[in-house]
């Protein structure tokens, strides 16, 4: 498709919702949370703790505000009163009014003096007393707190301000401490879970968005976790320390018509919060699934490079990758602008609920200290509130990404095992199918219909027939990838869902037509499944395997790293590496998934003489794309549409003249 077709296309590109997505509520998809964090419920504990006295150091504060106000307002009356009585003196027929006047103020001083700690904190009198006792004054004889002043700045405010840090360090580190160890558990637990599935599983879901689901979304849930968990913890308990404050300082004070503005007032902060998280929840959920759109993309650039290279495609691959992140662009600025708008709105309610405020104050004369000290905390409050308000938005997040990793979590399609299966440590008579019938969730016919033979331990079975035929399906359900869903495949007489599931990957090796190796070393690939040989075993089964020579032809020999999924070597290396790792794990059960039928002759023909070091002594099914390799197989099954249509030796079928000999005869005339 040309690129402006591409673009004009954009539109159209919509998220595909796995067949396992599912909707949960708010509160169960925060509740399942505990499960990953009560493990560390004491540093959540001590955080929550650190959090609440944290916001319990900022009651010295406020008690401070309104001595300090009354301090200035003091000492303004009395420069008022001196520059008064200063003219007065002037006149000589005033001076007793003047004497009157003088006698007054002292009275009013001595009556202040009596009632000095009437709107000082509670605690003052007592550091008061325990200074006095040491000779030091802190109050003047008029009521002034210079002294006073002098302590609370340069001891009691330091003091407080250093136990508020170390309790907000406790706060942040040990819920940021508990909520990235959950988080870790977390992603342990999907990708264990996403392993337990079997393959059908695998061949429906989307890989690149799986791999977004396991990687990117439990990212996501960790900075989302630690935040939400250090503002809950702290934030509600500032609001609470303010709020009790405003309502303490109120009713003490006589403020109950204040106390009632304010308490009507205040929860116009959380309207704005309400009225944008519904957007918001809508926008950032579009977001995350178009973000797995993108991260499925670059893994289908990537994984099928080969293929883009081939056939020149790609400005085609860029183009529509250039149109799927625009759909996601789209979605994440719609939800950045809805999300924006909280912060702002929150701050323009919060000025115009000020100053109403204040524009009431005035009318009804309130003296000023008298509101500031009811001010302060909702300039304290301001800040959590804004916090919280920007939690919603935070909530919403985490709650998309919970919803998308519970819906793979809460999918079970695994292999079940019995609670107390049969352990089964050898191989010592025979495999047997008997009358087994299966179907895959996606089909409309089953893949294996009806099959029964059996294998006697030592000898080979080999399985022929056209694409779609059932043949790798049957080695899938020997190997106990899949479940029959009528008859049973048994071992020694044994049903395999009764064997231990270890016991039988133990029993059971592979060498698959596709071989898949890991971004790692020659040698760590060989030993993968026998983490304990030693380098001699590696190097004997890559002998037998007829891939020494060539490993050692490489400049880092064994050590060398061979790529994702084995891209530095041919086809004909990474089968023999396959084989080596079968020979080393050594199972008396072998599966071939035509694993020849990609190489050429020469290859072919050291491939194949490992592949007969492999299988001697075992017991064999082959699943087989060129006859000419199973020439000498004890038993030939040949299928068409899941049903075994012939068996028999390769003699007796050619002899048949029926499908078998067909399928030869095609080959032959290749």
């Amino acid at each position: 498709m040309p690129y402006d077709k591409i673009t004009m296309s954009m539109s159209k590109v919509e998220y595909r919702r796995e067949f396992f997505d599912r909707e949960y509520p708010a509160w169960d998809a925060y509740k399942r949370v505990w499960k990953y964090i009560r493990k560390y419920k004491f540093r959540i504990f001590v955080g929550i703790v650190a959090g609440m006295l944290t916001a319990g150091t900022l009651v010295p504060f406020f008690q401070m505000v309104q001595p300090a106000l009354q301090h200035v307002e003091t000492h303004d009356n009395a420069n008022a009163g001196t520059a008064t009585g200063l003219d007065v003196r002037d006149s000589a027929n005033d001076r007793g009014n003047a004497a009157a006047s003088t006698t007054h103020r002292h009275t009013n001083t001595f009556d202040k003096k009596i009632d000095r700690y009437s709107k000082l904190p509670s605690w003052y009198p007592t550091v008061e007393k325990w200074a006095a006792k040491c000779g030091i004054s802190l109050q003047t004889e008029k009521g002034g707190m210079g002294g006073a002043l002098v302590l609370i700045t340069c001891l009691v405010v330091p003091l407080v301000a250093f136990v508020r840090l170390g309790l907000l360090f406790l706060n942040n580190y040990c819920l940021a401490w508990a909520g990235s160890h959950a988080v870790a558990d977390l992603r342990q637990e999907l990708l264990m879970h996403v392993q337990k599935q079997n393959l059908q599983f695998f061949g429906r879901v989307d890989m690149g968005q799986l791999l977004m689901r396991i990687v990117s979304d439990p990212l996501t849930i960790q900075t989302i976790m630690t935040t939400i968990l250090t503002e809950v913890a702290l934030a509600p308990f500032e609001i609470i320390v303010a709020i009790g404050y405003i309502i303490w300082f109120a009713v003490t004070n006589h403020m109950m018509p204040t106390l009632c503005l304010i308490l009507i007032g205040f929860p116009l902060f959380v309207l704005p919060v309400q009225m944008v998280g519904r957007k918001v929840k809508k926008w950032v959920r579009k977001s995350m699934e178009r973000n797995s759109m993108i991260g499925a993309k670059v893994h289908e650039i990537l994984t099928c490079i080969r293929v883009v290279k081939s056939y020149n495609t790609e400005d085609h691959e860029n183009a529509k990758y250039e149109a799927t992140n625009k759909y996601l662009l789209k979605s994440m600025m719609r939800a950045l602008r809805i999300g924006l708008m909280v912060r702002p709105t929150v701050e323009t309610v919060g000025i115009l609920l000020i100053c109403a405020f204040l524009v009431w104050c005035f009318i009804m004369d309130v003296k000023v200290s008298d509101v500031v000290p009811m001010l302060a905390p909702l300039l304290v409050i301001y800040k959590p509130v804004k916090e919280l308000s920007k939690l919603q938005v935070q909530l919403e997040t985490s709650l998309a990404s919970l919803v998308r990793i519970y819906s793979v979590l809460d999918l079970d399609m695994s292999i079940p095992e019995k609670a107390n299966p049969a352990c089964k440590q050898s191989f010592d008579s025979e495999i047997s199918f008997s009358d087994v019938t299966f179907k895959y969730d996606t089909a409309e016919h089953p893949a294996v219909s009806h099959a029964s033979f059996s294998i006697p331990r030592g000898k080979m079975v080999a399985v022929v027939g056209g694409t779609g035929s059932g043949k790798t399906t049957l080695s899938g359900l020997l190997a106990r990838f899949y479940d029959p869903q009528q008859g049973r495949v048994t071992i020694d007489g044994i049903d395999l869902r009764d064997v231990k599931i270890a016991d039988l990957r133990r029993l059971v090796g592979a060498v698959m037509q596709e071989t898949l190796l890991f971004n790692d070393t020659i040698e760590e690939n060989i030993r993968y499944g026998s983490p304990n040989a030693t380098h001699d075993e590696v190097v004997a089964a890559a002998k037998m395997a007829n891939a020494h020579d060539f490993i050692m032809a490489q400049p880092e020999g064994y050590g060398r790293i061979v790529g994702e999924k084995g891209f530095v070597l041919s086809g004909g290396e990474r089968q023999r590496i396959a084989i080596a790792r079968a020979i080393l794990r050594n199972p008396p059960i072998l599966i071939l998934d035509e694993a020849t039928s990609a190489l050429d002759t020469v290859t072919e023909r050291l491939v194949q003489d490992a592949l007969t070091n492999l299988m001697k002594n075992r017991t064999v099914l082959a699943i087989a794309h060129r006859l000419s390799t199973i020439r000498d197989a004890d038993l030939i099954l040949v299928m068409d549409h899941g049903k075994i249509i012939e068996r028999g030796t390769h003699d007796e079928l050619y002899a048949a003249n029926g499908a078998y000999r067909h399928l030869c005869d095609m080959q032959h005339q290749k």
